[in-house]
């Protein structure tokens, strides 16, 4: 008897388990779901960058009539020969140079000030914050003001107030002048974004390891580069990539202060590109600058990314 119902079991069929990546493919709820959000996306990203490819490699014109030519690698080739391309990424590196360090470094201070109890440390985070949920354009005009030749703030500052030159600098004239004033507005627009993602990683390093700190005697600037800096490591790398990224895409305040003058001597990639596309009509050449700034950008990225990691990996081992 129990033989028979050993067999009965065995030529019994079995129920197979439900499989969530078997069954009906590409029908599935989920696909369903997210083809909304795809459509969306390939309609506003993926077509526009195609399309500015196959632009990149012709001689292209907007005009109704006009023949587009096919010209091949040409306009990358007059990018490598351009001295004014050579100049805006230069002008990025600086940019880049000056104004990444400059928001980590005042950013992460005033998050470790406001990590602590401190009268008014809500109005002083409101304060700090309002430049970056400002309008770039708002912020670029009055900065263009503020560092204006005649009548401008720092200029008064700087001779009649104070008396520290005999007369106020031509700011928005020269290149590293400009330079000066616009890696300025760069680092106070962004400090307050540094803050607040560095205010969060401060907030979820444990209590327990400054604690311990203390106990082995480690105060002040032996906690802060033993335990504060390793906690926020992987926070300092995500910011560090996000602002270089920011910083070859700075734009606006280029724009509206200098206009990549004078004599190009402050253009920067997207203003040199926006200048070959829509005052030149040359928008091949522009769509080339484009996807080199593109490829620098992934580059760079995939290697802060590369190094960030392997560098904590190491601190970890």
């Amino acid at each position: 008897m129990a033989a028979a119902l050993s067999g009965a079991n065995t030529l019994a069929p079995r129920r197979r388990r439900g499989n969530p990546s078997s069954g009906r493919g590409w029908r599935s709820p989920a696909y369903l779901f997210l083809l909304p959000g795809f459509a969306v996306f390939s309609l506003v990203m993926i077509y526009p960058t195609v399309q500015a490819l196959i632009m990149s490699l012709e001689k292209w014109s907007p005009a109704p009539g006009v023949e587009n030519t096919f010209v091949g690698l040409a306009n990358y080739a007059k990018a490598f020969g351009d001295p004014i391309f050579w100049r805006a990424m230069a002008n990025s590196g600086v940019y880049t140079a000056v104004t990444v360090p400059g928001q980590i470094v005042l950013g992460l201070i005033c998050a470790v000030a406001l990590n602590r109890a401190l009268a008014g440390r809500t109005a002083f985070r409101i304060m700090v914050y309002i430049p970056v949920i400002t309008s770039w354009v708002v912020v670029s005009v009055l900065f263009k003001y503020l560092f204006a030749t005649d009548g401008g703030l720092v200029n008064w500052l700087l001779a009649d107030a104070t008396s520290l030159m005999d007369q106020g600098v031509d700011w928005y004239n020269g290149r590293w002048t400009a330079m000066v004033a616009i890696c300025g507005l760069g680092i106070w627009k962004g400090v307050g974004w540094t803050m607040l993602i560095f205010l969060a990683a401060l907030q979820a390093v444990p209590e327990s390891l400054y604690e311990a700190a203390c106990v082995d005697g480690a105060q002040g600037w032996q906690q802060f580069w033993h335990i504060t800096l390793p906690s926020i490591r992987r926070t300092t790398l995500f910011i560090t990539i996000m602002l270089v990224i920011g910083a070859f895409n700075v734009f606006v305040s280029v724009q509206l202060t200098t206009n990549g003058g004078p004599a190009n001597l402050t253009q920067v990639p997207l203003t040199y590109l926006y200048r070959q596309a829509f005052n030149f009509l040359d928008f091949g050449y522009g769509s080339a600058i484009a996807f080199m700034l593109t490829a620098l950008i992934f580059a760079l990225s995939i290697g802060q990314y590369s190094l960030g990691s392997k560098s904590a990996q190491d601190a970890a081992a």
